[in-house]
């Protein structure tokens, strides 16, 4: 593993670990996703946002520049939260800097499952992993980074 792989994958551990809510539900699904839409749009970015509880997808918003193609990663990267308790960037990450491709190594459908950044669980203390945050529109890490910015802020807003 690199210096800079092993740098990622400690800071995005950090990241799961912190980003822990007090509680989450469909109006909270609402409330977050429309800071998140309200952030995308004045930024200009091309992204589609989409929050799920469960299976059950209780926000999507898609923004001027986005298309189909992003639901397509929202739902393949969504796929790899739900399997692994994970975000899907810390999942990527960790396939990288064991020397491995999730492609190949994880024997999942790489039509189904994209273990690339923009994808992070909705986790309440003491209960779990209960939904999914996630964005795509940018390269990875940004995508990332967008939903951890957000999560920090909606758990300051919440705690």
């Amino acid at each position: 593993m690199t210096d800079d792989a092993e740098a990622v994958l400690h800071r995005v551990k950090a990241e799961e670990a912190e980003l822990v809510l007090p509680r989450f539900d469909v109006a909270d699904a609402w409330a977050l996703g429309s800071r998140m839409r309200e952030a995308a749009f004045t930024a200009g970015l091309p992204i589609v946002i989409g929050i799920s509880l469960g299976e059950a997808r209780v926000f999507h918003a898609a923004l001027a520049g986005s298309s189909a193609n992003n639901d397509v990663w929202l739902e393949r990267k969504s796929r790899v939260v739900r399997r692994y308790g994970r975000s899907s960037f810390g999942v990527g990450q960790g396939f990288r800097a064991a020397g491995r491709d999730f492609d190949t190594s994880s024997r999942l459908d790489p039509g189904e499952y994209a273990a690339h950044g923009g994808a992070f669980p909705i986790t309440i203390a003491g209960v779990g992993v209960v939904g999914v945050v996630a964005v795509s529109g940018l390269p990875q890490a940004d995508d990332h980074a967008f939903v951890v910015e957000h999560l920090r802020a909606w758990l300051a807003s919440v705690a």
